[in-house]
Formats: C-alpha cells, structure tokens, sequence
C-alpha cells in the first residue's frame, strides 16, 4: 500500500509515492518509490512530465491533450497511467494534498469532504497563488480516483503553537476575532527540517532558525522544535521578499497607490506578480539567472534579498533568545552557496562562522553541515520533502 502526495499549482503538478512500511500503530512512511513533476500546465502551456524512480535516472515524456480536453485531466491521466504501468504493487490508499492556508477552521490535517472544500474556499483572497490551484487539485483527484480518501494538509498547521504575542496585529481587537491574524506559512518544509535536525542535530532542540527560501520565501523560529516566530503572517505576502511578491511593505504605500487611482486588483498583481527579485531587478524571478546577469539591477535584487533575509534572521533570533542552529532550505537556500556566504558572513556577531569549502560543496542534494569548525552556531543545509510530511501526516489520519 501507499500514499500519494500531490502539490497541484497554477501551471504544475509536483508529486511522489510513498510506500506504507508496517501494518497497524507501527506504520510508517517509506523512502518515495517515484518522485516527479509535470509542468506547463497553464493553458498555453505544453505539459511535459519528468520523474525519477528509485535508483533509476530521471525520464521525461509529453504529455498528449486530445482535442477539447482540460489540460490537467491530461496530466492526471498521464500520472494514473504512469502508476499503473510501473508501481502497481503499491495501491494508493490516500492521495495526500498540500494545501497552503488552513485559516482558522483545521490546525491539523483533515478528510476532504464538501464542507471541507467549502471553508477553504473562502481563504483563497489570502493565497490567491496557490490556494484555488490547491483545491481545484483535490477536486480533480477526487474525480479521478474514485473511494480514494483525499487529505488536506496544511502549511498554517505547524504554526498553530504560536503564541497570541506572536499572531496578533495591534488593530482593533474585533477585526482580530474576526480572524485576522498572523498565521504562518511553508509549515510542512519546516516541520521537515525539524524532523530532520531532530535526528541529526543535538543541539536543534534549543534555539532554531530555519530560512526557507525559493520563489516563495520565509524564515522560522522553533525551541524544543515548535514554532515560536516567523515571517509569513496573515497572507503569503509578509516578511521577506520573494521571486515575485514583496515581502514586508509599509500600508502607507498601498494608501497612497488607491489615491493614485489603483484598485485592488491593479495592487494584488503588483505585490503578488510584479515585486520581489522580478520588481527590483527588472529581469527575473529566479535567482539563477540573476546571478549570471551582469547587471547593476540584477546585482543589487540580490543583495537586498539576502539583507532582508540577514535583517529577519536577527529579529527572529531575538524573539527566542539568541541562536543554536541555523538551517537553509528551499530552492535558493539548498543551491545557492553564495548567499548562505553572504548572510552566514553578516550573521558572524551572533556566532556564525561558514566555512567556504563546505558551503560550495553542499549542492542541495543531501542534508550537510557548512559551518566552520570554531563556528558558535551550526549551520545547516537540508533539502525539503514538504511531500513525504502531507504523507506522514495522511498516514497518521488513516
């Protein structure tokens, strides 16, 4: 038997199989027999799947849309097929799905039923990039896999030990009953790194700080491996920039751009699509091809992300104490050794010493330690599975 877990987005389809290890109260989840990604699914896109089977090198085929036919129904027929061809012997007895904003209603994964798909609906104004792509995702693999049990697993969930210092905006108090409060976010990654750092890391039951950084970005605190402060607050806009949202903005400025004229979607596609790494360089999104730019803009979009990350590292250390761990993760932080150089190098009055030939060597495909041998705080490298912890989590509910 086995869990599948899925992370449906606007234009791709990120996906791996988990086998169920064991029977009863000592199941557990397995190394994933296939993990993949199909990509292109936005409607002008020519979706193309690729994937890895274990111990095999990655593949990559297109996928056929017949005339007429919804573009992701045509991926999802191109998984089913993949799975049934080639891991038959591992019956998928739950589809787990990552779901970014659990709001106020779940602090804990949850059965996917009507009523379930009905409140979440309701939060997609506070996730509008990957929320209605999240459940428009279920919907499809509930028709698609028939009597299957589809799982919602939250992003928010892992920050429900967030204490109200830490969740409340100084507004009026009735718009904080109302809900409006801070909630965090990329909780599956970070509880998989504190999984790991629990494992590998003695010292990762005190005072830790985990930067998730990728086109979506945000830094989190723990002690005793629970959430105690992070950057993402009401939305999946706040704290640090990202590849195109803005991160942390005075409100001034979106006052002053609705008394220039702006409405309100003019400013969501601004914060949302035109800001971050995008809106200061100019160029791009992605961290990659802005390091190889030659630019001046591309130059400096860099160096601001890696300050603001600097800046929300030394806020968040307050806020617990001081630091013990430092871990980096996500896209950029897996593969991006020279801005682990740049903050680990800004960080050294707390301690943090990188040592340059372990951080050029850590390329993101195996947990790694960076730190120098005198370092005060150990810094970590740890690639995410946010996949096998919606399928933990998927197993624990079963």
């Amino acid at each position: 038997m086995s869990i599948l877990s899925v992370n449906a987005g606007s234009s791709s389809l990120k996906f791996a199989l988990y086998p169920i290890q064991g029977v009863g109260m000592d199941a557990c989840i397995g190394e994933a027999e296939v993990t993949g990604n199909i990509e292109g699914l936005e409607p002008s896109g020519e979706p193309r799947i690729s994937f890895r089977a274990t111990g095999q090198s990655k593949e990559s085929a297109a996928v056929e849309v017949q005339p007429a036919q919804d573009v992701f129904d045509a991926a999802l027929n191109t998984l089913k097929a993949l799975l049934a061809r080639r891991f038959a012997h591992l019956r998928v007895q739950a589809i787990a799905h990552r779901v970014v904003h659990g709001g106020a209603f779940y602090r804990s994964s949850v059965n996917v039923t009507p009523e379930v798909m009905s409140q979440l609906a309701t939060l997609n104004p506070l996730a509008p990039l990957h929320q209605p792509h999240n459940l428009a995702g279920i919907c499809a693999f509930a028709e698609s896999f028939l009597d299957v049990p589809q799982v919602a697993c939250f992003d928010t969930a892992f920050h429900r030990t967030l204490s109200p210092l830490e969740t409340t905006f100084a507004i009026d108090k009735k718009l904080t009953e109302q809900g409006v409060h801070r909630y965090g976010f990329h909780g599956l990654s970070y509880q998989y790194v504190s999984q790991v750092l629990q494992r590998e890391v003695p010292r990762s039951s005190g005072r830790v700080v985990m930067a998730h950084l990728g086109n979506g970005a945000s830094v989190c605190a723990t002690t005793d491996h629970q959430s105690r402060a992070t950057t993402m607050g009401f939305s999946a806009l706040d704290g640090l920039m990202m590849g195109t949202r803005s991160g942390a903005l005075d409100p001034g400025v979106l006052l002053y751009l609705m008394e220039q004229g702006w409405g309100h979607d003019e400013i969501q596609k601004l914060l949302y699509k035109q800001s971050g790494l995008l809106g200061v360089s100019g160029e791009s999104a992605d961290m990659r091809t802005l390091r190889s730019s030659k630019t001046e803009a591309a130059q400096f979009a860099t160096d601001l992300f890696a300050h603001r990350v600097v800046r929300e590292v030394g806020a968040l250390s307050a806020c617990i104490g001081g630091l013990d761990v430092l871990a980096f993760t996500g896209g950029i932080g897996e593969h991006d050794a020279v801005l682990r150089q740049q903050v680990g190098d800004a960080l050294a009055y707390l301690g943090v010493q990188v040592d340059s030939l372990r951080n050029a060597k850590a390329t993101g495909e195996q947990v790694v330690s960076i730190h120098a041998d005198n370092s005060a705080i150990d810094v970590w490298v740890v690639p995410t599975d946010e996949g096998r912890v919606a399928a933990q989590d998927a197993l624990a509910f079963l």
